[in-house]
């Protein structure tokens, strides 16, 4: 099978370093090594993809590369015993994107333990409009379960949660019976983060600068995707025995905390890694995601974007301009 289609390519030239992009026209024999091709009929913008696309961050490892962390599509192709043509797949993570060609293409070859046949009751426009984001809000939702938080134990707090993974736990939470509190820089957004679920709004900016070693015992647990000082502040503010489950940098990698949370109140800071998350972890949270997700959540969520767009809306999604996920139409 050869098929010349078109892509949208990260290039870099070597001797200056300069970044470039744009779309090209590729052919099939171009892809990558993988065992399974696929035609892409979805895919979805995230942080990840974007600092990719404008370069402001080393997120390509590769050159050339095409971008694009998440696809959902169908086997056209396969050598292997898991994936038929014919059939439906997603993919979240696993380097595509950064050192394998991604889903910014019409299709893609990939290798097929890094696949998942498209859950059951989802569609591959609802996998990706739930995205890495969705997916790594289910990681950190089975993770605060798996160390025991009850929606009893009390309040479970979200930071950045107008984004992506913010959104998504929001909901995810409050449909299993947490009660939120929703942190976020624009609180003109209260009105949407409610209707996902938030029974409490709280302004960015109490977390986001330096704040005490140890605070009031207020949170019961939460779902941070920001790091840094605000990372900080919501540990020194879980109640005995709570959990926080990590998962993202947006404000910064460090982390300017100390052990008092840890040592005087038995605080865990559980770790969560979607991009390399074995298919054992995998499957569970995409089995909750498809037994949890409210489709009328989803809908406030989502917004659904061009693909031929993709360097304007990365620039917007940097500038903090889009809320919650894009929906990217390949076909």
């Amino acid at each position: 099978m050869k098929e010349e289609f078109k892509a949208f390519v990260i290039d870099r030239d070597e001797s200056t370093k300069e970044q470039s992009q744009g779309w090209k026209t590729v052919s099939t024999d171009d892809l990558m090594d993988g065992d399974v091709t696929v035609r892409v009929r979805h895919t979805t913008m995230n942080y990840k993809d974007a600092l990719a696309i404008t370069g402001k961050s080393p997120v390509v490892r590769r050159f050339p590369m095409v971008p694009g962390i998440d696809l959902a599509g169908e086997v056209v192709a396969s050598e292997s015993d898991r994936f038929q043509p014919g059939q439906n797949i997603i993919l979240n993570g696993w380097g595509v994107g950064e050192t394998h060609w991604g889903g910014y293409a019409e299709y893609a070859r990939l290798k097929s333990d890094w696949l998942l046949h498209q859950p059951e009751g989802l569609s591959g426009a609802d996998c990706m409009a739930v995205g890495t984001a969705g997916y790594t809000a289910a990681l950190c939702v089975l993770r605060l379960q798996d160390l025991g938080v009850k929606p009893e134990d009390g309040k479970v707090l979200v930071t950045g949660a107008s984004g992506g993974v913010g959104s998504f736990a929001i909901s995810f939470l409050a449909q299993l019976g947490y009660t939120v509190a929703a942190s976020t820089g624009r609180m003109e957004e209260e009105p949407y983060l409610k209707t996902l679920g938030a029974s409490e709004i709280v302004d960015r900016g109490t977390l986001s600068g330096k704040g005490r070693p140890l605070d009031k015992e207020t949170f019961a647990a939460a779902v941070d995707s920001v790091g840094s000082q605000t990372l900080a502040n919501v540990l020194s503010k879980i109640a005995y025995g709570g959990t926080v489950a990590a998962c993202g940098l947006a404000q910064g990698v460090d982390l300017p905390s100390t052990v008092m949370p840890f040592i005087l109140r038995g605080v865990t800071l559980a770790g969560v890694d979607s991009v390399m998350a074995p298919l054992e972890t995998r499957e569970p949270a995409w089995s909750m995601i498809s037994k949890t997700l409210d489709r009328d959540a989803l809908a406030q969520i989502t917004q659904s974007a061009a693909l031929e767009d993709i360097e304007d809306l990365a620039s917007q999604l940097l500038e903090g301009k889009i809320r919650g996920r894009l929906l990217i139409d390949v076909d």
